[in-house]
């Protein structure tokens, strides 16, 4: 599975980056034609599309990393009983979602057929919205792969997140900041004053 994993991550990495590179030539190319005079009619779509484009790789490939918007403190503040139900019921929903999103963008492509980019009438609007049901698959992808490590991390909290505990031992957020009080340092009394 690490293997996949791994071949996975390699695989989207590649498109990122080409994607970025993409991006990067084409702004590159429609600010340098239009401070000459002679701006590119296709720029403003083909840009908007290829950021739609890195958007939605880019997305999977942070599912991959655990890298999105998530509640880590709240899952590690549940009790034992309750961290891995909840866990895999938010896994289940995101992966819900995804799926409707890859049906509803496949069934987006079915009505395209046959239509055109309004600059490139020559290239298939099909072909530009095809990130939506090919995204949301490799996002689903994304998080099936890296659910077993997720869950061997302790049920959506991860293996180098501090403790939480706000007692002794160091281990609490404030320990670490060396105030002891629950307040940032920013907040904490200096030595003598009120």
């Amino acid at each position: 599975m690490t293997t996949l994993r791994t071949r996975f991550e390699r695989l989207l990495e590649a498109i990122v980056l080409v994607l970025v590179a993409a991006l990067a030539v084409v702004v590159v190319m429609g600010v340098g034609f239009r401070k000459f005079g002679a701006a590119l009619v296709w720029y403003d779509e083909v840009a908007s599309i290829l950021l739609a484009w890195l958007t939605y790789y880019g997305a999977a490939l942070a599912a991959l990393k655990r890298a999105h918007i998530g509640f880590p403190n709240l899952v590690r503040r549940l009790g034992q009983r309750w961290r891995l139900p909840v866990v895999v019921a938010g896994e289940a929903v995101v992966i819900a979602f995804f799926l409707i999103a890859a049906w509803a963008g496949w069934r987006v492509l079915v009505i395209l057929e046959g239509s055109g980019m309004v600059s490139l009438p020559w290239v298939p609007t099909r072909l530009t919205q095809s990130v939506i049901p090919i995204g949301s698959v490799l996002f689903v992808i994304a998080q099936l792969l890296s659910l077993p490590e997720m869950l061997r991390a302790g049920g959506g909290a991860s293996p180098e997140a501090p403790s939480v505990s706000g007692e002794g031992g160091g281990s609490s957020p404030e320990a670490a900041a060396g105030t002891g009080s629950g307040r940032p340092a920013a907040e904490a009394p200096s030595e003598g004053g009120p």
